[in-house]
C-alpha cells in the first residue's frame, strides 16, 4: 500500500497563493487515482481536486475551478497542489489520497470512501 506525506501548508492573507506537495512512497503513484481532500472541524472531507495520473486527466471541485491546479513530478513521485487568490472559506486541513484508478471512468472520485490511501494533512489558514 502506498503511504503518502503531505507538506506546504501554511498562513497566508486571503488573495495569496500555497504549493501543496504529497509525496508517494512505497509504490508507483502512477497506479493510482491521486486527490486533494479538506476538511474541517466537524465538517466532512470534500474533495478538491484529482488527477488520473496515466493520462494527466484532471478533475476539480466547483469551488476551487480556475484558482487551484493540480499536477504531478514524475520524478519525485509527488502530486502537487497550486492554490492561487485563497479566501478563507479554503481555509482547512488539507489531505493527500490516493484511490484506484477505476475512479476516474467511474465518476466517483468525489468519494472519500473509494480512497484506501490518505496522508497525515497539512494545515491551510487564510486570514481576511
Amino acid at each position: 500500500q502506498v503511504q503518502l506525506e503531505e507538506s506546504g501548508g501554511g498562513s497566508v492573507q486571503a488573495g495569496g497563493s500555497l504549493r501543496l506537495s504529497c509525496v508517494a512512497r512505497g509504490y508507483s503513484y502512477k497506479a493510482y487515482y491521486m486527490a486533494w481532500f479538506r476538511q474541517l472541524p466537524g465538517k466532512e472531507r470534500e474533495v478538491v481536486a484529482g488527477f488520473y495520473i496515466e493520462d494527466g486527466t484532471t478533475d476539480y471541485a466547483d469551488s476551487v475551478k480556475g484558482r487551484f491546479t493540480i499536477s504531478r513530478d514524475n520524478a519525485m513521485n509527488t502530486v502537487h497542489l497550486q492554490m492561487n487568490n485563497l479566501k478563507p472559506e479554503d481555509a482547512a486541513m488539507y489531505y493527500c489520497a490516493a484511490g484506484p484508478p477505476s475512479l476516474r471512468w467511474l465518476g466517483t472520485w468525489r468519494d472519500m470512501t473509494q480512497y484506501k490511501s490518505w496522508g497525515q494533512g497539512t494545515q491551510v489558514t487564510v486570514s481576511s
